[in-house]
């Protein structure tokens, strides 16, 4: 399945009606290909100039496509079957939706959790790591490369042949793994930002290592691109994109769902292009993953617009609201590019920048240099140490009373943050949270895994609108990992970045709820029964 096609209704098809002949007018979707820079106005225009090579990321990654193949042989031979991709944000969602929907393995280390870490580190033997990173600098990835390395080391294993790094020419990390001889140093077109990538050597390398056919998603993508490039008002770019910046009012909750797409988490990936491209300057879209059956799919909430991911040939003649898209992965990872890339335009800004997401990082590297002591908790009850502003806990000495003591705080057009701050493979059930406060509340329920949620959703929750109110979840653990040649452990910097991230949504005037789980499995259990009894 290689071809797009979309079905819109309601507001959505106002929207396309009203902004593709425009659009097209304009010569938007030509001049996107041709790498314009001025379609986003004169104060997006130097960023611009340097992020749109992911238009032509199809020609540019060709020669990759040889390159990946003959090192996946090379690794064969030598009995490394099993890839770990240390990497955040851009940097492995892609990768993690690309090979979940091949149904090929790839263990997808994007945190910081102790346990998650160990996870990891699990038959070295026959393990390789790619380390990804644009900038080189990423604390994440060179705290997971640095302990992979001593674990290599410790297990006999020649840890260089067994390292494997995407990142931009010139980086940090560039000329180190150069000069510390690692297997193999991809670089990757550094016109294109993190959460474009997924057609460069940032989703292209670990997805055809770990065993993807990579020709055959670049050739879907040529097809796409083929369509999307025209000035045409059967453009599903240009649709797509009316559809979610040209809804007026602003339908500004995206509830994105599959319905019958042949695909593992794209939602989760089209969620932090959405949120960290449009979220900024007081206004966005906020994105929100749900499954098919969510509170959110029938609220008739008039904020909220509904996008399903559906099987090609699954029109629905009695639809009567939001868009229902179909097409090859790759093909649909280009249109909802060019979407946002049009949806930026629409709403009047920079689709490109991500300004509010480096004060998380900057208040973590504060804390981990001082090592405050934590704050005392504002109450204990049972599993779960309760802490917040007096004005959000409102004087709540229980989790269901703070629960509640913070739901009264959501605008009538708000929407709640869920964040949980630990292993996210292990603990899948608390997930469940997500529905039951979206049935509890009427409003859009957003669930993220940190720290990676920072660098998707976190744009958003700090640069678009101030309507929501947040629930941090972090937990103990008896299980620690040192990081060689850094003071501080993986719990330390998990730790660290909930509570950095918790003080500059503090700081913004966003309500949190800090939740911390004195034991995990029993914390999970009495939360759950929490937000069940609200």
């Amino acid at each position: 399945m290689s071809s797009l096609s979309l079905q819109a209704a309601g507001a959505a098809r106002e929207a396309i009606d009203t902004n593709v002949p425009r659009l097209v007018s304009e010569k938007f979707a030509s001049k996107l290909f041709a790498q314009d820079p001025t379609l986003w106005g004169t104060a997006a225009e130097e960023e611009a100039a340097v992020r749109l090579g992911w238009t032509d990321a199809v020609n540019v990654s060709r020669p990759l496509v040889p390159e990946i193949m003959e090192l996946r042989d090379d690794f064969a031979r030598e009995g490394v079957t099993r890839f770990v991709l240390a990497g955040m944000g851009g940097s492995s969602l892609a990768p993690e939706v690309i090979t979940r929907s091949a149904g090929v393995d790839l263990f997808v280390l994007d945190s910081t959790d102790p346990e998650m870490v160990t996870k990891a580190l699990e038959d070295l033997e026959h393990t390789a790591l790619i380390v990804s990173s644009k900038s080189g600098s990423t604390v994440e990835t060179d705290s997971a490369r640095r302990v992979f390395i001593d674990a290599f080391q410790r297990a006999g294993v020649d840890a260089p042949s067994r390292i494997v790094v995407v990142t931009d020419p010139g980086s940090p990390m560039d000329s180190a793994s150069r000069e510390a001889g690692y297997r193999k140093t991809f670089n990757a077109d550094p016109n294109v930002g993190g959460r474009f990538s997924a057609l460069t050597a940032f989703g292209l390398v670990p997805s055809g290592l770990a065993g993807v056919d990579v020709a055959a998603l670049l050739d879907d993508a040529e097809e796409a691109v083929e369509m999307l490039r025209e000035d045409d008002e059967n453009n599903i770019g240009l649709q797509l994109g009316a559809a979610l910046g040209g809804t007026s009012p602003l339908r500004d909750k995206i509830v994105l769902v599959n319905q019958g797409a042949p695909f593992v988490g794209f939602a989760d990936w089209a969620e932090q292009l959405i949120a960290e491209s449009t979220g900024k300057s007081g206004t966005g879209l906020l994105p929100v993953v749900v499954h098919d059956g969510a509170p959110e799919l029938t609220s008739g909430a008039s904020d909220v617009l509904v996008v399903a991911l559906v099987a090609e040939e699954d029109v629905d003649p009695e639809q009567s609201e939001g868009v229902r898209v179909a097409g090859s992965l790759s093909g649909l990872m280009m249109a909802f590019e060019v979407a946002i890339a049009v949806a930026g335009h629409l709403l009047g800004i920079d689709p490109f920048n991500q300004p509010d997401v480096e004060s998380a990082k900057a208040a973590t590297r504060e804390l981990l240099a001082s090592k405050p002591e934590p704050l005392p908790a504002a109450a204990t009850d049972g599993e779960i140490e309760i802490r917040g502003a007096e004005d959000v806990l409102r004087g709540a000495t229980t989790v269901p009373a703070a629960l509640s003591a913070l739901l009264e705080q959501l605008p009538e057009d708000g929407y709640v943050s869920v964040q949980a701050y630990f292993d996210r493979l292990g603990w899948t059930e608390l997930e469940s949270v997500r529905d039951v406060l979206a049935r509890r509340t009427g409003r859009p329920v957003t669930f993220g895994w940190g720290p990676r949620f920072l660098h998707s959703t976190g744009q958003y929750h700090k640069g678009g609108p101030a309507k929501g109110v947040y629930v941090q979840i972090t937990a103990a653990t008896d299980t620690d990992v040192d990081i060689p040649g850094i003071p501080f452990t993986f719990g330390e910097l998990i730790s660290a970045q909930a509570d950095g991230d918790a003080t500059v949504l503090a700081e913004h005037h966003r309500p949190v709820l800090r939740l911390r789980l004195l034991d995990r499995e029993a914390g999970v259990a009495q939360l759950l029964r929490a937000a069940s009894e609200l």
